[in-house]
């Protein structure tokens, strides 16, 4: 034994030669994963000088034990650190430098066995070794610019130099995962063999290395040199990724631009001084108000993965599923069932509406076809887990049903009623309604325990998020149930409590209170769509209304407005209103707050549409100027403010899912974090101060909470940790 540690043992190892090597093995105690935490890295360090000091080593193998390699660095640590600035981020970035550099130097061979997933700082590990090589099942990448920062452990240096500068510009910038077939085209790794020949095939390299057959030494130097490209190359290479990696990542994540910088800077300079370039980069990023958001997401993705994960556990099996109601929802459902592996009968009363729905289904299908992701035999398999049908025949053998008839409390109170006699008694009925009380519809059921509401978001294979709706009798087995199989679908589900509206739309509709507002004093709704859409949203609140379908808008408002009186029940008519008198219903019917006209690829394309300005021109009361900073105000306050309400009224549990449900489900700026992390980076001081102001003129949907009022007056934050204030 070379060195033995909480997470990382080196031991001698004899290759097929008689070669003495070094093993460094990573496998952290009490994780299912290896990660690269603080602790970690200093062993890795302390790992290293053990190597160098042991005698006759003729090489170096880097290992997991563990099913992956390493997942990256330890994330949960990332707020903590970056807090302690941009000095300080520097230094740690030199140290872990100095140590990753020490393996780059060994006086032998380096080979690195990939057994699966490397990624982040488990990525930048392995670039240190001279080979690599890779189990045809693992994926490597450096993700990091998804939280808003880049590589900082030599990624930006090493990957140029291994796979040149434009192959590394689309890993980095990217943040992607890449197979083992990809990363060997590019060079990344140098063999991919199955997982039981891995650590044969990277002992053989050592001794090849040894015999001189490879020439680690010339593979080292290119690594530690200056990127071979002449300054015409350069910029060729840099200046047009930098133009279309901008286009593409938004003015709101800088990171992408920023590590192709790195890559820039650093090109023309050895190793010491171009890490130099990506440590400084690094802290500059990570002291970023994006970065710190983006960071927080992750830590608040793993709060509900790991709260979905507990009700998994305690689930019976959903083997066989139903969804009542065809047509374009039930279709969407039935899809995403049949693709993720669980078998589905869809049932309607209509052979029209059961063609609609697997026109739908097909229509997806031939989607993942054509962008190479299936196969035509792979989508004639998964089409038949869709079973049409008629009857309630085959109803006695399934686990649970989805009811996605239309948005109607009688129509639907029939139809569950009704499954609820074909079904077993151990069957969980789920209604994906998007604002009828669940309460409501368990009235009239014989067993509202096995009850509870499945609210997915349209388009249902591209949107995340499943609200889970448990109500007042819905037993923790149909949540536990409903969980479990919204997580096989591939969905990330939030379970909250009901309400009119849940979480997600109560939270919306004061937002497009606020449009409301807008409107009748004089906004023009372009300039909103604009302000909004430049503040992070994917579409502006007009847009989207259009897209939401202003008849379903107009339904939900009403459900909103009788449940919430004070807050959203409003006198005369909204903007939302006359759009839906005068038949205006969105994208739906070609016209609404925009008119729609098919682009080249058959999608709708908005435009200007004078008959729509004059239509809004009749709730108009006043004519106001309003600047951006205004509108912002009074569109964000009222959602932000009701966010804080769910959270007090019990609706949703903790700020981790409000935030998450709103990022998944109505597209959150993510680099804003959610809105209770907007609130905490305006300081809830001044959120109340604002709220308050605007309370004055336009009522009760922008009054602050009496809670909310405490905990500004007490300097609170609803994130005071992430480790406290995201637990239940």
């Amino acid at each position: 034994m070379i060195y033995q540690g909480n997470a990382i043992t080196v031991t001698r190892r004899d290759t097929p030669s008689g070669n003495d090597i070094a093993m460094l093995t990573f496998d952290l105690k009490g994780e299912s994963v290896n990660k690269l935490s603080s602790a970690v890295v200093t062993e890795l360090g302390e790992a290293v000088k053990a190597i160098q000091a042991e005698n006759s080593l003729k090489g170096l193998l880097i290992a997991s034990g563990k099913e992956v390699f390493i997942v990256g660095a330890d994330i949960t640590e990332f707020h903590t650190l970056f807090d302690k600035g941009e000095e300080y981020l520097v230094e740690m970035n030199l140290k872990v430098h100095d140590i990753f550099n020490a393996i780059e130097d060994l006086p032998f061979p380096t080979v690195t066995a990939i057994n699966g997933l490397a990624l982040g700082g488990g990525c930048e590990v392995l670039l240190t070794t001279d080979f690599r090589v890779m189990s045809e099942k693992a994926k490597i990448g450096l993700p990091e610019t998804k939280l808003g920062i880049l590589p900082g452990w030599g990624g930006c240096v090493r990957l140029p130099r291994l796979i040149g500068a434009d192959n590394a510009i689309e890993w980095i910038a990217g943040g992607t995962e890449n197979r083992a077939d990809a990363a060997l085209k590019v060079g990344a790794v140098d063999a991919v063999v199955t997982g039981e020949q891995l650590e044969a095939a990277a002992l053989d390299i050592l001794d090849r290395a040894n015999a001189g057959e490879l020439d680690y030494q010339a593979r080292r130097a290119e690594k530690t040199s200056p990127l071979k490209l002449n300054p015409i190359e350069q910029m060729m290479a840099f200046e047009t990724a930098k133009g279309y990696v901008a286009g593409k990542a938004g003015p709101h994540y800088p990171a992408p631009v920023e590590a192709i910088k790195v890559i820039q800077k650093g090109a023309g300079e050895e190793r010491g001084r171009a890490q130099a370039i990506e440590a400084k980069a690094f802290a500059k990023l990570a002291l970023s108000s994006v970065a710190f958001n983006l960071v927080g997401l992750f830590l608040n993705d793993q709060v509900v993965k790991k709260k979905a994960s507990n009700y998994e556990k305690q689930a019976q099996p959903v083997k066989q599923t139903a969804v009542l109601g065809a047509g374009i929802m039930g279709g969407g459902i039935a899809y995403q069932s049949a693709s993720k592996g669980t078998p589905i009968l869809m049932k309607d009363i209509k052979d029209d509406a059961i063609e609609l729905g697997l026109k739908e289904a097909r229509k997806l299908f031939a989607k993942q076809v054509e962008r190479n992701k299936l196969t035509t035999e792979q989508m004639a398999e998964k089409l038949t887990n869709i079973r049409p049908t008629l009857s309630y025949g085959d109803f006695g053998n399934v686990d649970l049903v989805v009811e996605a008839v239309v948005e109607n409390p009688k129509v639907k109170d029939a139809v569950l009623t009704e499954v609820e006699g074909m079904v077993g008694e151990n069957t969980i009925l789920t209604s994906n309604t998007s604002t009828i009380s669940i309460n409501r519809l368990a009235q009239n059921l014989k067993r509202p325990e096995n009850f509870c509401g499945m609210h997915f978001f349209n388009p249902v294979h591209r949107m995340p998020l499943v609200e889970v709706i448990r109500g007042e009798k819905t037993s923790d087995a149909a949540v536990a149930a409903t969980v479990a199989y919204a997580r096989a679908m591939g969905k990330t589900p939030i379970v909250v409590n009901d309400c009119p509206g849940f979480l997600v739309n109560r939270v919306l509709f004061p937002y497009f209170g606020g449009f409301s507002f807008l409107m009748e004093q004089g906004a023009d709704f372009q300039h909103v769509d604009k302000v909004m859409e430049k503040f992070g949203w994917p579409m502006g609140p007009a847009y989207l209304l259009d897209v939401v379908g202003l008849d379903t808008a107009v339904h939900a408002n009403e459900v909103m407005a009788e449940g919430f009186p004070e807050r959203m029940a409003r006198e005369g008519k909204t903007a939302i209103q006359v759009m839906y008198e005068n038949d205006r219903l969105g994208q739906k019917n070609d016209k609404g707050f925009y008119a729609y006209e098919e682009d080249k690829k058959g999608k709708p394309k908005k435009v200007t549409d004078e008959a729509a300005y004059a239509l809004v021109k009749e709730v108009v009361k006043e004519h106001k100027e309003f600047s951006d900073e205004d509108i912002i105000a009074r569109m964000m306050v009222p959602l932000c403010l009701e966010t804080v309400r769910c959270l007090e009224d019990g609706i949703v549990a903790t700020p981790a899912e409000a935030d998450m449900a709103l990022i998944y489900g109505i597209g959150f700026p993510p680099f804003r974090g959610g809105a209770l992390r907007y609130i905490d980076a305006m300081g809830l001081a001044e959120f109340v101060k604002l709220a308050e102001g605007l309370a004055e003129e336009l009522g009760p949907l922008y009054a602050p909470t009496d809670k909310l009022r405490q905990m500004a007056q007490n300097g609170e934050l609803f994130y005071s940790s992430d480790k406290s204030a995201n637990q239940a």
